[in-house]
């Protein structure tokens, strides 16, 4: 059933995806993944900051960038204030301090409503890809009816459990925003 296997692939690399963008919406603390996406200009080519900097985080409520090049301390602090994520960073020089002030009820709001929306659009990529699999398996006309039906049903399956998967790790994300 190869063609099952490739769609329950493709749909595993958009939950993937998924949970990868959720990484820069805020929570209740500092994390990584608040900056990690954010592009700097190194060597005429678009990098991400995680790629050219050490980010840790300390006592739970700020942000360390620590450049491997020194050079780029200022690059990366102005990518940092041209991302508009809502984050003050701080040039000491060597490193780069972000504070990650604590999240008002409104912007947990917020972002429990754009985890909504991205949970959304996962949904939509899956579908799509049940589609596109259905019409693999249709417009194969060397497979017998019955087993075709049945690489359909599995298609709906693996769609179901993926759609599950999505509104687990969004209620998941949305508790942890909401967590004071």
């Amino acid at each position: 059933m190869p063609q099952v296997d490739h769609v329950k692939e493709k749909m595993s690399s958009s939950i993937d995806v998924f949970e990868d963008s959720l990484t820069q919406i805020r929570t209740s603390g500092a994390n990584p993944g608040l900056v990690s996406h954010v592009m700097i200009d190194y060597y005429g080519m678009e990098t991400p900051i995680n790629q050219v900097a050490s980010i840790s985080v300390i006592e739970g409520k700020q942000l360390l960038i620590k450049p491997y090049e020194m050079r780029i301390v200022k690059d990366i602090e102005k990518a940092i204030f041209g991302a508009n994520l809502g984050l003050t960073p701080q040039n000491e020089g060597t490193q780069i301090r972000i504070n990650v002030p604590a999240l008002t009820e409104e912007k947990r709001r917020e972002y429990t409503n754009q985890v909504l929306r991205m949970a959304e659009d996962a949904k939509v990529a899956i579908r799509n890809i049940r589609r596109e699999g259905n019409d693999m398996v249709k417009k194969d006309k060397t497979l017998p009816e019955d087993y075709s039906k049945s690489l359909i049903e599995d298609i709906q399956k693996a769609t179901d459990d993926a759609i599950k998967q999505i509104d687990e790790i969004a209620a998941t994300k949305n508790k942890e925003i909401m967590t004071v």
